[in-house]
């Protein structure tokens, strides 16, 4: 078999102008990956893996009581005593400072490998394995669970870094609101179907004679299958596109990473723009990424909804939020990114306001609140995307989409920590939850200061018509 060699498909067309023919075959592949991941994030991450880890949790410290709020006695951690209740925010927040560390040089090792899409695929390998390991979960077997979820989301957080730079060298500027919402889009519709089969699953597996644990560790483990094998598509599409940057005549791809990842923070200096929106960042995602990992442990364990109830409600903002990430992207051709990720912080904001006082079982009223949810997370993840590939300077795509996706899904450390503070503090998750506007006030006010046209001439862009 013969293969092409490489292309740089950046240079095929003018800045600013739309996609050419052979840059959107490519960018029908590079929607494939939304997909793959997003059964893991939605089906296990979003909605599963928190109340059943919690379980087990609970089972370790009171085998008699099986219930959190039964339950007084705590668990021994690395020598700390933590409350059941209070492990997962936790494993999520140690999950993602140590992603914080590895993701960073994960960026200057991807820009200088020749062919990215190798490094792509071996993320996916582990991060699939990991994930699909979660059937294994059984018991009071809590330790396991840790392990599992920080190699999963670690290497997730790895091969976004490599996926988004990616979209950079296939897509003009001004076409990039556009592939990175269809992308969430994808993203969202492959988890929503992901959900819709683990629902029906759920609903039957008494008629099926399989316990509802062997049936959500089997949603864990079809998970971690479904993020491999669609994983692939992306990786083999895209194997001949180059790195950002040419590595030929460079120091060695190891050594010279850490030096690489070294000059990246001092010339992020040179770039204030570039560095307000990253902290902006910081915050908003911060509090978009803890809402989405502690939905379904509020929902189970402070508003008494069932395994059903969550599925049936993630399920509704998986598509929901299809329509949203589209209806953003649109908008985003005549308003620019920047205002509309601003208004939708400000929904954030009444979402979980909102979400503070409904009342327990008022399974309806949570269902109207969900397709907010959906609305703006659609809006609010693709767009913050798009917006930042304006801010990153040429040939230097996955060390800054590193720095980028740490404070994404891979370092929303401190809003799940102090979800869990304060949960630790109060034993109240209608507090933990509501503790989180903190986030969406300081990140708007944040991203309101930061001067998107400056910044992205700053580094040598084009800046597209509307942003």
């Amino acid at each position: 078999m013969c293969h092409s060699s490489l292309v740089d498909l950046t240079k095929q067309a003018p800045a600013g102008t739309q996609s050419t023919p052979e840059q959107r075959t490519l960018q029908r592949s590079w929607y494939w990956y939304d997909w793959a991941c997003s059964a893991f994030v939605t089906a296990t991450m979003t909605v599963l893996f928190g109340p059943y880890v919690t379980s087990l949790a609970n089972k370790a410290a009171c085998p008699t009581r099986p219930t959190d709020e039964e339950c007084f006695r705590n668990l021994s951690v690395l020598g700390f005593s933590i409350p059941p209740g209070s492990l997962v925010p936790y494993t999520l927040t140690a999950s993602t400072i140590i992603s914080a560390f590895v993701l960073l040089f994960v960026g200057a090792l991807a820009d200088r490998s020749p062919r990215p899409t190798r490094l792509l695929g071996f993320f996916t390998l582990i991060g699939g394995i990991a994930a699909t390991a979660m059937f294994f979960l059984e018991g009071d077997n809590w330790q396991l669970a840790i392990v599992l979820v920080i190699v999963a989301n670690t290497s997730l957080g790895a091969a976004l870094i490599i996926y988004s730079a990616l979209m950079i060298r296939i897509t003009p500027p001004d076409d990039r609101d556009r592939v990175s919402t269809v992308g969430w889009a994808m993203g969202y519709l492959g988890g929503g179907l992901m959900l819709a089969g683990a629902l029906a699953f759920l609903l039957m597996h008494e008629k099926l004679g399989v316990s509802l644990s062997m049936t959500v560790r089997i949603i864990f483990a079809a998970g971690g299958i479904w993020w491999l094998l669609f994983g692939i598509i992306p990786v083999i599409a895209l194997r001949n596109v180059p790195s950002a940057a040419d590595a030929s005549g460079k120091q060695p791809m190891f050594s010279g990473s850490f030096k690489q990842l070294k000059e990246t923070f001092k010339e992020l200096r040179g770039y204030p723009e570039t560095m307000k929106f990253l902290v902006a960042y910081l915050f908003f995602n911060d509090g978009i990424q803890t809402v989405i990992a502690a939905a379904a442990l509020y929902g189970a364990l402070e508003l008494k909804f069932d395994e059903n109830q969550l599925f049936i409600t993630i399920l509704l903002v998986q598509f929901v939020a299809f329509f949203g990430a589209m209806l953003f992207g649109r908008m985003a051709r005549t308003q620019g990114s920047q205002k509309l990720i601003l208004l939708s912080l400000f929904l954030w904001t009444g979402v979980v306001c909102v979400a503070f006082f409904i009342p327990e079982r008022a399974f309806g009223l949570w269902l109207v609140l969900s397709v907010g949810i959906g609305i703006v997370m659609g809006g609010s993840q693709s767009l913050s995307r798009s917006l930042f590939s304006h801010l990153v300077p040429k040939g230097r795509e996955s060390e800054f989409f590193s720095l980028y996706q740490a404070m994404e899904r891979g370092t929303s450390w401190f809003g799940t920590f102090v979800f869990g503070l304060v949960y630790q503090l109060f034993h109240s998750y209608r507090l933990s939850i509501v503790a989180l506007v903190i986030f969406f006030v300081v990140g708007g006010l944040l991203l309101r200061a930061v001067d998107v046209r400056k910044g992205i001439s700053d580094v040598g862009n084009h800046v597209p018509q509307v942003i």
